[in-house]
This record gives structure tokens, C-alpha cells and sequence, in this order.
């Protein structure tokens, strides 16, 4: 069972994909797409939540794309969320309103749902990251690259 959206693992995925493929130059939206299957316009709202979010920077220009807007390791997977989580508005129009929600179980909800971001907020891009290129998730390309040639 996923607990987490579609949206906030979608999340998650973009900036692991970004923190990986970002160097030398940033990460086109159309590639970021192409990778993970989804249509360009797909991710456009949730990569600009993570900019608001300062999880990511946008550059603009003919190779312009997304970076990492703090390093890799400054980012956690619980910042990811909250910044998913923020703009998708469409999911929570659907919420019961009640006394038995607002008193009973929406608290304890609540009180789930931080001990779960509590949880996350332990997880870095960066050990995501490591834990991507130890199983080779990107087709074994080194990600520490600090200059090319």
C-alpha cells in the first residue's frame, strides 16, 4: 500500500533525476519527462511548486532546465512532499466535513501523517541518490562529477 500521492512520488523521482543528471547543465523538462514516461506538461505545475519551494532553481535560456536549488543533501524527502503536497489542492475538495472528521479522526490522521513526514524528513537526496547509483538505477553513469571537459 503507497501512502504517499502519485504527485509527491512523482516529486521525489524529479529531483532525485535532477540531482543525478543535473551537472553540467540543467535538466530540460521535456527530458526529465521522456525518462519517467509522462507527457512535458505533465510536470510543469509540480516542478514549479518545487522552485517556489526553493528545492529546485529553474534556468532559463536554450539550455535551460532545472537544478538544485541547495545541495543534495540539504533536501529531504519530507521537503519534497510538503512542496508536492502544497499545490495540490484538486485532492483535499473531496474531504469529508463532520464532527466525527474534525474531531476524531482527522486528528489522528493528522498526528499519522507527521510522524510519517517525520520519517521522510530522515531521508536526503543524497541517500536516495547513493542508493540509485550503488543499484544502478541510471545506467551506471557517475553522478559527482564536478567539471567537464
Amino acid at each position: 500500500m503507497q501512502l504517499l500521492s502519485r504527485r509527491s512520488l512523482l516529486g521525489i523521482a524529479a529531483v532525485v533525476d535532477i540531482a543525478h543528471h543535473s551537472r553540467p547543465t540543467p535538466v530540460a523538462a521535456k527530458a526529465l519527462a521522456t525518462r519517467h514516461a509522462l507527457p512535458p506538461r505533465h510536470l510543469e505545475t509540480l516542478l514549479q511548486a518545487l522552485v517556489r519551494h526553493n528545492i529546485l532553481k529553474g534556468v532559463r535560456g536554450p539550455r535551460g532546465g532545472y537544478e538544485l536549488a541547495r545541495e543534495r543533501r540539504r533536501i529531504t524527502a519530507g521537503d519534497i512532499v510538503r512542496a508536492a503536497m502544497s499545490d495540490a489542492s484538486s485532492e483535499d475538495d473531496a474531504a469529508p466535513v463532520s464532527n466525527l472528521v474534525d474531531q476524531v479522526i482527522g486528528p489522528s490522521v493528522n498526528q499519522a501523517s507527521l510522524a510519517f513526514l517525520a520519517e521522510l524528513d530522515k531521508v536526503t537526496v543524497e541517500d536516495l541518490c547513493r542508493d540509485a547509483e550503488r543499484k544502478h538505477v541510471f545506467g551506471g553513469t557517475a553522478a559527482n562529477i564536478d567539471f567537464a571537459i
